[in-house]
C-alpha cells in the first residue's frame, strides 16, 4: 500500500518568544513493514539546529523558533510503502538491549490496577495469546474516550480511571506487559482510516517481544495487530521518549497548537 502523507503541527505564541526549541520525531526509518519512497520536512518561523538518531533509532531533528517570534509550522510530508506482517516487526535490535525495555518509568509504573491487568498475560497457552487477551482486557476497562486524560496522566491513573485514548491504552499495556516480565515499547506514528481523509492528531500503539518472532505490534484501540495502514515514526519507554513533538521554551508567552493531518493512498 502506498500512503501519502501531510501532516502540519503550527504553534501559536500570545506574545514574542525569546528562545525555544522542538524536538521532532516526525522522520519514519525502513523496516520490514514499510519503505520510505519520498520524505521532506518544512519549517515556517524557524530553523533546523541539527539532526540526529536518539538511542532507540529514531530520526530526530532539534528546531528552533525564529527568536522574536510568535508562530512556527512544521510540516512533514511524503510518500510510504507498507505492507501487512500481521503486526510483526522481527527480531530488529539497535543499541537499545531488550531488557531496557523491562523498565518502568513514571507514566509506565505498575500500581495495584496494572499488576492486576497484567496477570491477564499468564492466563493463555501461548504468550501471543496472552499478549492479545491483555489487549482486549484493556480496551474492556478503560475504553476509549477523549477528553478525560492528558499526555502526563499515567498508565495506572489510565486505568484506574476507566477510560483513555490512544496514548494511554499503548501505555497501559506497555506496563503491564513489563509487570509480566515480557520486553515492551511505546511507538507513535500514523494510522489511515478507512473512512476519512483528515485527522486530528497522530496515533500510536506498543510492541511487545516474543521469542522467535521478535517485536509485535499491538493497537490496543482499536483492537488490532497493525497493518499495511501504519506507519512507524519513534519508539520509547513511554510517550515522553516517542512524542512526534515535544520541546521547551523561554520566556512568559503562553502556547497554542493547531494540527492539520491527512494520510490517503
Amino acid at each position: 500500500m502506498l500512503l501519502r502523507i501531510t501532516h502540519t503541527t503550527r504553534y501559536t505564541y500570545d506574545q514574542p518568544v525569546v528562545y525555544a526549541l522542538q524536538q521532532v520525531r516526525l522522520t519514519p526509518r525502513d523496516t520490514r513493514q514499510q519503505i520510505v519512497r519520498d520524505w521532506v520536512i518544512t519549517l515556517d518561523g524557524g530553523k533546523k539546529e541539527t539532526a540526529y538518531t536518539d538511542q532507540h533509532g529514531t530520526l530526530t531533528d532539534l528546531v528552533s523558533v525564529t527568536p522574536g517570534g510568535t508562530e512556527i509550522a512544521i510540516t512533514a510530508h511524503g510518500t510510504v510503502e507498507t505492507q501487512d506482517t500481521a503486526g510483526v516487526l522481527g527480531q530488529a535490535y539497535g543499541r537499545t538491549p531488550l531488557w531496557y525495555f523491562l523498565k518502568s518509568t513514571a507514566l509506565t509504573e505498575a500500581g495495584d490496577a496494572i499488576g492486576d491487568i497484567s496477570r491477564q498475560v499468564a492466563r493463555h497457552d501461548s504468550l501471543l495469546e496472552g499478549l492479545h487477551a491483555l489487549s482486549a482486557a484493556i480496551l474492556s476497562a478503560a475504553p476509549y474516550r477523549i477528553g478525560e486524560t492528558y499526555s502526563a496522566t499515567s498508565a495506572e491513573a489510565a486505568l484506574t480511571g476507566g477510560s483513555g485514548v490512544c496514548q494511554d491504552h499503548a501505555q497501559i499495556f506497555v506496563a503491564a506487559a513489563r509487570a509480566a516480565g515480557v520486553p515492551a515499547r511505546y511507538v507513535s506514528g500514523y494510522l489511515m482510516m478507512n473512512d476519512r481523509v483528515d485527522q486530528d492528531a497522530s496515533h500510536a500503539w506498543a510492541e511487545a517481544h516474543v521469542d522467535g518472532l521478535g517485536w509485535v505490534g499491538f493497537d490496543i484501540s482499536n483492537g488490532i495487530s497493525p497493518d499495511a495502514r501504519y506507519v512507524r515514526l519513534a519508539v520509547g519507554l513511554d510517550y515522553r521518549e516517542a512524542a512526534p513533538l515535544s520541546g521547551m521554551r523561554m520566556g512568559d508567552a503562553n502556547e497554542s497548537m493547531i494540527v492539520s493531518l491527512q494520510i490517503q493512498q
